[in-house]
């Protein structure tokens, strides 16, 4: 499942997330037509603001394998209900851009849930470029 990019979904992370402790509530908004790219916004501080990216289109072999207590704590009852966004970290501008794939944001739109996972045991990189070298 894709999050709409007509909607502006509120969502309760079912955990902090990573140094942000008391911010648990967002919203996510699209900002292209095609679903690609969302700002998550603090609805406590909206300074807070966070640019997440579909990973799929940049690396088509991502596969963010989700625990059963992640998915139980979403109410993800299948692969339908999800949708795996990376946080993307554009300090040094959008030419040296990098996703982090290590520990992306899962969100359950239908529940309005959503956790940072952490993929342990697996080989994602914390600052994957946002535009891969061509294979």
């Amino acid at each position: 499942m894709s999050i709409a990019s007509d909607t502006k979904p509120k969502i309760e992370f079912v955990s902090p997330l990573m140094g942000f402790d008391q911010h648990t509530a967002f919203e996510i908004e699209a900002l292209d037509d095609d679903g690609m790219f969302f700002t998550m916004q603090s609805t406590s501080d909206p300074s807070l603001r966070l640019v997440l990216a579909d990973p799929q289109p940049f690396y088509p072999d991502y596969d963010a394998v989700i625990d059963g207590d992640t998915a139980k704590s979403l109410q993800i009852e299948d692969e339908g209900d999800g949708a795996i966004l990376a946080i993307v970290n554009m300090a040094q501008g959008m030419e040296k851009a990098t996703m982090n794939l290590f520990a992306p944001i899962v969100v359950n739109p239908k529940a309005h849930r959503a956790v940072q996972a952490m993929l342990y045991g697996e080989d994602h990189p914390l600052d994957a470029p946002l535009n891969p070298p061509a294979s």
